[in-house]
């Protein structure tokens, strides 16, 4: 399936903002999903991943969350976010769900059928997003940390489908997720793989080529479980 590109721009909390949107072949109604970057802001890797959501028949915006910002300054305030702030006092959610709203208002989208998927910050921003916006109905978090308060917090959330590699910082929270998504009864797909940090990212040194093509496989199919098909009205 061919896909168009565009960049968007948006505000959020008086601050221009950047985005990169991908859309399938077609008039729709079609899925969409919210791509949520790793501290490598938004690049080609991010953009590819927006591209390869388009070719399966959703309409992808990668927001880029430095933008008009300085880098260090979006660091500490991220770290802040994720460190101590609970998931919906959190400007960088804030963001995010400025970009949801942009989402939904693109011709062809489905706004009932939104999922949001992240890496290592955006990760973390994945799980919080899930937890504090029910316009989102799945979630896909590659080695993301957990919000503060987060065993309070997963009750809200919607659907996850999740991977971490072994020995890294991500991977007991992950275990940590993984307890609480079953007390509360919340669908997902947890995988730990035996891989590194960043293991997606085909641009980068850890890139693992099982790792990544086994998680993307499960992403596709939780994602048409979920936001795959029409909601019946």
């Amino acid at each position: 399936m061919a896909e168009q590109t565009q960049n968007l721009t948006f505000s959020s909390g008086g601050v221009q903002l950047k985005g990169y949107l991908a859309r399938p072949e077609g008039d729709g109604p079609f899925p969409g999903v919210v791509i949520i970057h790793e501290i490598f802001g938004l690049n080609d890797n991010i953009r590819d991943i927006a591209r390869r959501f388009a070719a399966e028949g959703y309409l992808a915006l990668a927001v880029d969350l430095f933008a008009g910002r300085n880098r260090v300054i979006c660091m500490l305030r991220i770290i802040g976010d994720l460190f101590f702030k609970s998931a919906d006092k959190s400007s960088g959610v804030r963001d995010l769900k400025a970009g949801i709203d942009l989402l939904a208002e693109q011709e062809g989208v489905d706004k009932a059928r939104l999922g949001a998927i992240g890496f290592c910050m955006g990760g973390s921003y994945a799980i919080a997003l899930g937890c504090s916006d029910n316009r989102i109905k799945v979630i896909a978090p590659y080695y993301g940390m957990n919000p503060r308060q987060y065993d309070e917090a997963v009750k809200r959330t919607c659907p996850v489908v999740a991977s971490y590699p072994n020995k890294d910082f991500t991977t007991k929270p992950g275990q940590k997720l993984v307890a609480a998504l079953e007390q509360y009864n919340i669908p997902h797909d947890v995988k730990v793989y035996e891989a590194k940090h960043s293991f997606f990212n085909d641009t980068g040194p850890n890139y693992n080529e099982a790792a990544a093509k086994d998680s993307w496989q499960r992403v596709m199919d939780f994602f048409q479980q979920y936001v795959g098909q029409p909601v019946n009205k």
